[in-house]
C-alpha cells in the first residue's frame, strides 16, 4: 500500500483549495457502500481474521455530504458486531476529503440496521458522539482514495493504548484498513503488525 501517501495528506489539507469535488466525492461514498470480506486474507494467513464489513447510506435527504451506516463483525458473529461507527464524508478541497467519525449511543441495539430499507432514519447527527481528532483525511490518488488520521490527534484508551492511527486505501472493489493502537511512548498496543487488513467487496449497496 502507498501509506506515505499519509504523508502528503497531512501536508496538502490545510492547504489545499476549494474546487469542484463533488463527482469524486460521489465515486468515493459509492465505492464505500457495499458488503466487504476479508475472509480471503484470513485464508492465507492465521494472524488475521475472517471479519465481515458493512456500510450503507444513511440519511439520503441530507445535503451536507454522504452519511454512511457502519458496522464490522467476526464472520462467526455477525449479530453482535465489535465496532459500530458513523462516517461523514464530505469534501475539503482541492483533491483532499474527509471521513469524519460518530459514535452511536447504545449500539447494539442498531445491530444489523444496514439490512433494513432507512437505517438509522429516527437518529439524526444531533444523536451521536463526535470522535475528535479521529476523522480519516484521504487524497484522490490514481484509481484509489488513499487516507489516514492525522498524527496523534485520535484519542484511545483501548488495552492500554493513549492514541490510534487509521490507514485506509479504497478502490472500486477493495478497501484496505489498518487501524493500530499506540501507548504514549509510541509502542504498538493493538490491532494487526504485519499491515492492514484486506477487505474485497462482496455486494454493492446503492446510494441512492
Amino acid at each position: 500500500m502507498a501509506w506515505q501517501t499519509c504523508a502528503l495528506v497531512a501536508l496538502l489539507v490545510f492547504g489545499a483549495a476549494a474546487q469542484d469535488g463533488e463527482s469524486d466525492l460521489r465515486t468515493l461514498a459509492t465505492w464505500m457502500c457495499g458488503s466487504f470480506s476479508s475472509g480471503a486474507q484470513a485464508r492465507e494467513d492465521a494472524e488475521y481474521l475472517d471479519i465481515k464489513l458493512n456500510m450503507v447510506r444513511i440519511w439520503p435527504a441530507r445535503d451536507d455530504g454522504y452519511w454512511l451506516y457502519v458496522e464490522q463483525a467476526v464472520a462467526w458473529s455477525q449479530n453482535e458486531p465489535y465496532r459500530q461507527r458513523v462516517y461523514h464524508l464530505t469534501h475539503v478541497g482541492a483533491d483532499i476529503y474527509q471521513s469524519e467519525v460518530f459514535e452511536l449511543r447504545d449500539p447494539l441495539r442498531f445491530a444489523g440496521a444496514w439490512r433494513t430499507d432507512a437505517p438509522l432514519s429516527d437518529q439524526s447527527p444531533d444523536s451521536l458522539e463526535a470522535r475528535q481528532g479521529c476523522a480519516i483525511i484521504l487524497r484522490k490518488h490514481g484509481d484509489a482514495f488513499i487516507g489516514c488520521t492525522l498524527g496523534r490527534l485520535c484519542e484511545s484508551t483501548l488495552r492500554g493504548a493513549a492514541f490510534a492511527t487509521s490507514e485506509v486505501e479504497i478502490t472500486e472493489m477493495h478497501l484496505l484498513s489498518w487501524d493500530r493502537g499506540f501507548a504514549a511512548t509510541g509502542a504498538q498496543v493493538w490491532g494487526a503488525e504485519k499491515g492492514g487488513y484486506v477487505f474485497e467487496k462482496t455486494a454493492d449497496h446503492a446510494l441512492d
